[in-house]
């Protein structure tokens, strides 16, 4: 069973107007909300992606360890080259190629991986997770989301099926939790997830292993996953 619903994969960024274009151009996301410190944008396959300021955000430095990029996207193209090249028209930087997929980063410094997929359109594939123990974060998930393991391999796992909104994780070596609120340790990424009654909701996630932060409102709870990854449960909420 499962304690909650992802409702929102939320990114962090400086300038969520021009993040919001970037990826309306380049994946076709819609904009479906708009204010100064919230963009709320939908994808044609049913992924819900939230855009939140954050004024002293600080990129990660992808492969550097000491300023972590804590998750990315994976997107497939149809065409590796030409995707690659509007990636970076529109404001990305390549940072690897490789023969199937390559690594760029969004205008907000975040990493993504355009993966090769002739047969697709633009597509958001999946998010991945990084991870001290990617076995012990897929089963946190698994259990806060509903979501089975799909595959487990060496330093990697995936819960969900492809084309159901899947998570993925990968293990890190000398991995950098987050440290939310503080800036110098950002958490990049957040799930918002939501809940029927969130107190009974709390008591579930505590039980597999997650911690309270100091953070709520109205309507949401701000907690840290084990790996120290920051997400919200959110209730009564649209």
């Amino acid at each position: 069973m499962a304690i909650g619903k992802l409702k929102t994969v939320v990114l962090d960024a400086p300038d969520i107007a021009r993040l919001s274009a970037f990826y309306s151009e380049l994946a076709g996301w819609t904009q479906r909300y708009a204010d100064y410190e919230w963009v709320t944008m939908t994808t044609g396959d049913g992924w819900r992606i939230g855009l939140q300021s954050a004024p002293n955000h600080v990129p990660p430095q992808w492969p550097d360890a000491s300023h972590p990029q804590q998750a990315h996207l994976d997107l497939r193209v149809p065409d590796l080259a030409a995707g690659t090249q509007k990636a970076v028209e529109l404001g990305a930087e390549l940072v690897r190629r490789n023969e199937r997929w390559n690594t760029l980063t969004d205008p907000a410094g975040h990493p993504f991986d355009l993966c090769l997929a002739e047969k697709n359109e633009t597509t958001l594939m999946g998010v991945m997770l990084d991870s001290p123990d990617a076995k012990l974060l897929s089963t946190f998930y698994s259990g806060l989301l509903g979501k089975p393991v799909t595959y487990e391999g060496d330093g990697v796992a995936m819960i969900g099926e492809d084309g159901d909104q899947p998570v993925m994780f990968q293990q890190i070596e000398n991995y950098q939790a987050p440290r939310w609120p503080d800036p110098a340790y950002p958490q990049q990424f957040h799930f918002d997830v939501t809940v029927d009654e969130v107190e009974a909701a709390e008591q579930g996630v505590l039980a597999l292993g997650a911690t309270r932060l100091d953070g709520e409102g109205e309507n949401w709870r701000v907690y840290a996953d084990p790996a120290g990854k920051p997400f919200c449960l959110l209730w009564g909420a649209d």
